[in-house]
């Protein structure tokens, strides 16, 4: 029979078989988990599947196979002035992943904020993402990406429901999650229809 001392290997797998069985990525969240300003972003991502996990891998590598289609001619380019670039686009996009998982760790620790709001468009102008490869963007947005994974995917099923303070609205850690993928979904839909 395997010892429970630590150390022992076997002892270890069971825990950690215990650990996931505790584990799981939740379902869409109902309207009242964020403001209304949110609810397409949690729709988008919702119409993709049922489970956040998939939905965000999946996201990951449409992020890639976009980026990989982009002509030289075309990567630095604004459908008009004073827009932003594609570069632009990436980057707020990896800046707006990062917030709202910096977010949802914090509710998930149960520190429920409050937290203020980002600008933007002042986040956009102070990047430089404009002067970057889009190549080198999506290598770091790929990096966020997991990272992202990576937290949620240990969360228990309890965290999930847990609620902090941002923006002046009250979020879900769940609700979170998928305005992550739906906010992603959404500009890269806007990439494909005006600038490519």
């Amino acid at each position: 029979m395997p010892s429970s001392k630590p150390g022992n290997g076997n002892a270890r797998v069971a825990h950690d078989l215990g650990w996931r069985v505790m584990m799981g990525w939740p379902a869409k969240p109902s309207p009242d988990e964020c403001a209304p300003f949110y609810r397409p972003y949690v729709e988008a991502a919702a119409a993709r599947g049922d489970s956040l996990g998939v939905v965000l891998e999946e996201d990951t590598e449409e992020w890639r196979r976009l980026i990989a289609s982009v002509p030289p001619e075309r990567e630095y380019y604004r459908y008009a002035p004073g827009k932003w670039t594609l570069g632009d686009v990436m980057g707020h996009v990896t800046d707006a992943e990062r917030m709202f998982a910096a977010r949802a760790l914090a509710f998930a620790r149960n520190d429920p904020g409050p937290y203020p709001s980002f600008d933007e468009n002042s986040y956009a102008k102070h990047s430089n993402a404009d002067l970057r490869s889009l190549d080198s963007l999506g290598k770091e947005f790929n990096v966020v990406r997991q990272s992202t994974i990576a937290l949620f995917d240990n969360f228990a099923i309890d965290v999930w429901k847990r609620t902090g303070v941002a923006r002046d609205c009250e979020f879900t850690v769940r609700a979170l999650g998928w305005i992550i993928a739906g906010h992603s979904i959404h500009h890269r839909q806007v990439l494909a229809e005006r600038y490519l």
